[in-house]
């Protein structure tokens, strides 16, 4: 499975952006997706995540409101949109994928991994 992040920048705060992500390699809809970011010097954390049919979605409390993640089985690609940029939203955003059906929030639960956009809010 290969899957390639596109759509991060640079953007002042209050400002969108949409990120995407493409796949290929295996039936796009079997199985959940998520977003995750790593910022300068810490972990990568869960943004969030999406079930197999995109009947189910999850967010991290820190992004809950302002970000919506989405997902189109019959173009295989996957959305974030984010709404409202903050500084502390600044990151490499990496998008993965796991074979399990339902939203996962942890790293160790995907089993793929895109290579991360980079994403830059200026205060």
């Amino acid at each position: 499975v290969q899957l390639q992040a596109s759509g991060g920048g640079l953007v002042q705060t209050g400002g969108s952006l949409r990120l995407a992500c493409a796949a290929s390699g295996r039936p796009f809809s079997s199985g959940g997706m998520g977003w995750f970011r790593q910022a300068p010097g810490k972990e990568r954390e869960f943004v969030a995540g999406i079930n197999t049919s995109g009947g189910a979605t999850y967010y991290a409390d820190s992004v809950k409101g302002r970000f919506t993640i989405s997902r189109d089985n019959a173009k295989n690609m996957m959305y974030l949109q984010m709404n409202s940029l903050k500084p502390e939203d600044t990151a490499v955003y990496y998008c993965a994928a796991r074979y399990g059906q339902r939203v996962g929030l942890y790293v160790g639960e995907y089993d793929y991994w895109g290579q991360g956009t980079l994403v830059t809010v200026s205060s």
